[in-house]
């Protein structure tokens, strides 16, 4: 909020100035126009602008504009903040950044810090512990200046949405007007500095800083307006697109109105103009005004007015007259609530949002009550600290003091923030994503959510995920989702991703939800998966606005438009499951002709359609809820009646109204029985990320529920068992032959089967052809259980080790150095691995890599890069990213350019350290190019065409075998930037779930991945 330190009410002197004020040329010189002599008027004003603000946030009825009283602060901090530094500016030639910056930060940072450390210290009280975290997160911000930022991403961001108001949410004001101070003071002192030689003519100084303004209001309204139309929330919290409103304040303190001697009525009607415009919008703007825009001109506009009729012309020292509204503004009442805006601008929105954080929703009434209330800790806040602050000589006596109090008054809150966080995320447990492969199996049919026995109960634990990892479990599916400004889905495709068999997933992040368990029925049978989906966009055709944007939501009536084309006009599908949120409308008849406008191009497809119902809207937070009653998730059960409300289009699918389209649900899993809540939680599966949508957890649990319905209603046929590992040359169903398989499995410390896997121990391959394995690495491999050794649990792990400086590691490979593709078909290998979770300088030189060399190799162990060379995966130094090449050809240059190799370059994984992830390659010689694939999805491939016929045979038509390895140190982690040193932590091992090498014969055609 706009609170600048205004100069005081004027004290009479005690004596004549000994010396007469300077001399005027033409009234260019001497001091700024609208010289330092306090304006009561506009402290009364500010008691205007609060008491908006104040009514606004009470919800008062008939006050749903009191929103503007932000613009009329911004208009009011560009006034003062603007007269004062080009005063100084024409008095003393320059201005003092240092004293201004101590001005501001001794009257405006200890009163925010007090109220930053209440709310970070009543939070720790007041507020369930996953809600905690976030608001020490704001706290965060909020002491940085940076609030605005922090709930611009939150607010634009779909997938965040659900969550509670913050109460710290209107520091998003704060925040705008220390970031102007931060570029306009500075910009000012250069302008200054630039037009030295005319800094003793005011009228030079004025222009120049006035030609400065004017193109920065121009400017910051042109992109309000361009934010408004695009996205609200960056327009309403932004710093760029309300510039303009400071920008209009500092016009009105650099024009020079105080030559004009206008008529005393027309200062009345622009005075009494202005007045009436600010309360015309306070009255008539609301949440539906797009905001800030062209609207934003009358508030700011009305503001200008009100300090424009009271600005003194020639000759003048008071203007106000006995019928001016500068008169009421000046008023005793308005002047002292004007002084007390900033604290009570600082307490009534935590005391509002903390209340209702411990009773619930309150209404206007009780609201009003609460936003009094915080008067008593705003006199207390102006009275013993920031007035005692603003009049100490010993910190206002050198700049440096009243910068080391705003310093003390931003380490405060964050050093409590930090403390209180901390903590919390310490008793919330850990916030890594859930490992989906150890969940348990999700029951097929009947009530219960997980197979288990008859009479055999759910047992006791912690709920999974937990609260901290609920909020962030989303399907992995990238940016397959795609935001409200973005019109058109990308081709993501999974799985099998060259089939010609593919299921599509269409809706909404309701069906979004469902991604997990249909790439896993997708995988099952050879298929791919692909999704459009659009975040907030129903499917059928319906006009709705979108939150995010603030306005219509034309971008999903564009992308619904294209998905369906896309659908017309490409492959047709073996099957598209929809699904959507249940509640864009309640008018059925609107929503029955806006589904049928939906369903009638889809049905041309020929494709079967399955309707998944919506699942149930809990309508509040969730995981926050759980986070505070762990040991009682029954608390957090929610209204049946509210979240699952009648589905239309289901009865209508159930009467046969819909030819063409089936319907299923899984809510009698989720919400079981016929009472009158619905769970939070089942069999220990929290079901909810936010207050509406599935966890990621949830949806793979009921993925062998919706199989089964899938099946049963016959539009998904029943997939075929894989091989055993007892037969593995005979080909399944879907054309693979199985020609390796390990899970892994045995005794937690034992070594992987010899039967399927080979040490290599040293430095070098036998006669060593080429030392430090060619590469330059460190680290001796050992065939110790310390650095390759089983768990227990289903994974291997090569773990590197160090002793003094010397490190050593593993490095296993396949006894098998027979895997081919057949001819003309396609050859797959896969691992599901995850990285060494380590980063940063502890990750120096660490070189994970999963990989293949050519047979041939193994006669003498040279040949290299001839024979060739298949990187699945790498990845160096803990980089959040991992990468595939294809070496062959000669060791410098060639068609593979050696020694680099032919490479995909990194690609982004966060979550490859934290959890398993797919990493594949096909050499396809019907296709004649190698494919590579992170989690089903192709990223890099190589053809033929890129080599002569010599060269590719020689590097992919024959045997490989097969190797896992973490190394350390070596070329390619230094040519990314680190080498291991002493920081480099040891012990973090790389673990892989299953490897997994099988074939396919396709002749001529392009092989398919099996995901």
């Amino acid at each position: 909020m706009p609170f600048l330190l205004a100069p005081g009410p004027r004290r009479k002197p005690s004596a004549p100035p000994l010396t007469p004020p300077p001399s005027r040329s033409g009234g260019e010189s001497g001091p700024s126009p609208h010289r330092s002599a306090f304006r009561p008027d506009i402290e009364g004003l500010r008691a205007v602008a609060v008491l908006a603000v104040l009514a606004f946030h009470a919800e008062i009825p008939g006050l749903a504009g009191g929103f503007i009283g932000v613009d009329v602060f911004f208009v009011i901090s560009g006034y003062l903040i603007t007269g004062l530094l080009v005063r100084e500016a024409i008095s003393t030639g320059r201005i003092r950044l240092g004293d201004f910056f101590s001005r501001r930060a001794r009257r405006l940072l200890p009163s925010a810090a007090v109220v930053l450390a209440a709310v970070a210290v009543a939070g720790a009280w007041l507020t369930v512990p996953l809600r905690r975290t976030d608001l020490e997160y704001d706290v965060l911000s909020a002491a940085l200046s940076l609030a605005n930022w922090r709930f611009v991403s939150q607010r634009t961001d779909y997938l965040a949405a659900g969550h509670d108001q913050s109460p710290l949410l209107h520091f998003w004001s704060l925040a705008v007007e220390e970031q102007f101070y931060l570029f306009w003071a500075p910009l000012l002192a250069v302008v200054v500095l630039c037009a030295a030689r005319a800094v003793r003519r005011g009228r030079a100084v004025r222009s120049v800083v006035a030609l400065v303004t004017g193109a920065l209001v121009l400017g910051s309204f042109a992109l309000s307006l361009h934010w408004t139309e695009d996205s609200v929330s960056l327009a309403y919290l932004g710093t760029p697109s309300r510039v303009w409103q400071f920008g209009v304040g500092a016009l009105l303190a650099l024009l020079p109105w105080h030559l004009l001697r206008g008529p005393r009525t027309l200062r009345l009607l622009c005075g009494w103009g202005g007045a009436a415009a600010i309360g015309w919008c306070v009255v008539a703007y609301d949440a539906s005004t797009p905001y800030p825009g062209y609207a934003a001109l009358v508030p700011t506009l009305a503001t200008a007015a009100v300090i424009l009729a009271a600005i003194p012309g020639r000759g003048e020292r008071n203007v106000q007259g006995p019928y001016g509204v500068g008169r009421l503004l000046a008023g005793r009442a308005p002047r002292a609530v004007g002084r007390l805006s900033y604290t009570l601008y600082l307490w009534h929105w935590p005391v509002l949002v903390l209340a209702e954080a411990r009773l619930g929703a309150l209404g206007w009434p009780a609201r009003t009550a609460l936003t009094l209330a915080a008067v008593l800790p705003a006199l207390a806040t102006m009275r013993w600290v920031e007035q005692p602050l603003r009049r100490s000589r010993t910190v206002s006596e050198l700049p440096r003091r009243g910068l080391a109090v705003g310093v003390s008054a931003i380490v405060l809150p964050v050093a409590l923030a930090l403390v209180v966080g901390t903590a919390t995320l310490h008793l919330m447990g850990p916030a890594t994503p859930v490992d989906v492969k150890g969940l348990p199996p999700g029951a097929v049919s009947g009530p219960s959510l997980l197979a288990r026995a008859a009479g055999a109960s759910p047992g006791d634990g912690p709920v999974v995920p937990n609260p901290a990892q609920a909020r962030k479990d989303f399907p992995p599916d990238r940016d397959c989702q795609v935001a409200p400004e973005v019109t058109r889905s990308p081709e993501c495709l999974f799985g099998a991703v060259d089939s010609p068999d593919r299921i599509v997933l269409l809706g909404d992040s309701h069906a979004g939800q469902w991604f997990s368990p249909m790439l896993a029925l997708a995988a099952q049978r050879g298929w791919a998966l692909q999704e459009l989906v659009k975040q907030g966009c129903p499917l059928p055709q319906l006009a709705v606005d979108s939150p995010q944007l603030g306005r219509a939501y034309r971008e999903c009536d564009t992308w619904r438009a294209g998905t369906l084309d896309r659908l017309r006009t490409g492959p047709k599908p073996r099957l598209i499951v929809i699904a959507s949120l249940n509640r864009y409308t309640t008018d059925r008849q609107l929503l029955t002709a806006a589904w049928e406008k939906t369903l009638k191009p889809l049905r041309a497809t020929g494709a079967p359609i399955v309707y998944i119902e919506d699942t149930p809207v809990p309508g509040t937070d969730i995981p926050a809820c759980v986070s505070g009653a762990p040991d009682d998730v029954a608390a957090c059960a929610f209204s049946r009646a509210e979240a699952v409300p009648a589905d239309p289009l289901a009865r209508r699918i159930a009467s046969g109204a819909v030819p063409g389209v089936r319907s299923i649900s899984v809510n009698p899993a989720l919400c079981p029985g016929n009472g009158p809540t619905c769970p939070a939680v089942r069999d220990r599966i929290l079901l909810y990320r936010d207050d509406a949508h599935l966890t990621n957890v949830a949806a793979v649990v009921l993925a062998p529920r919706l199989e089964r319905l899938l099946t049963d209603s016959g539009a998904l046929p029943a997939a075929t068992a894989p091989a055993t590992p007892a037969a593995p040359a005979a080909p399944g169903a879907d054309g693979w032959t199985e020609l390796l398989r390990d899970d892994f499995d045995g005794p937690a410390g034992s070594r992987p089967s010899p039967a399927d896997w080979s040490y290599d121990l040293g430095t070098c391959y036998p006669g060593c052809p080429a030392p430090q394995w060619g590469t330059g690495e460190i680290e001796t491999m050992t065939d110790s259980t310390d650095n390759v050794r089983l768990d227990g649990k289903g994974a291997l792990e090569i773990v590197p080790t160090r002793e003094g400086e010397q490190w050593s590691s593993g490095r296993i490979e396949t006894v098998r150095s027979d895997f081919a593709p057949p001819p003309g078909g396609v050859l797959r290998i896969e691992a599901s691995i995850a990285l060494p979770d380590v980063t940063g300088p502890k990750a120096a030189g660490y070189w994970p890599a999963f990989w293949t060399l050519g047979a041939p190799l193994r006669d003498g162990y040279t040949g290299w890069p001839g024979v060739g060379e298949l990187d699945i995966m790498e990845s160096v130094n803990g980089r959040d990213t991992v990468f595939g090449s294809m070496h062959c050809g000669v060791l410098e240059g060639g068609p593979c350019e050696e020694p680099v190799g032919l490479t995909s370059g990194p690609q982004t994984c966060a979550s490859c350290r934290t959890e398993f992830h797919s990493y594949a390659v096909e050499v396809d010689l019907g296709a004649r190019e190698v494919r590579w694939y992170l989690d089903g999805r192709v990223y890099h491939r190589v053809s033929a065409g890129r080599m002569d016929a010599g060269t590719w045979k020689r590097a992919v038509d024959h045997g490989v075998f097969l190797i896992l390895n973490v190394a350390i140190g070596g070329k390619l982690p230094a040519a990314d930037g680190a080498t291991a040193g002493p920081a480099t932590e040891p012990g973090h091992p790389m673990r892989v779930d299953q490897v997994t090498v099988k074939v396919k014969v396709k002749g001529g055609e392009g092989g398919g991945g099996s995901g």
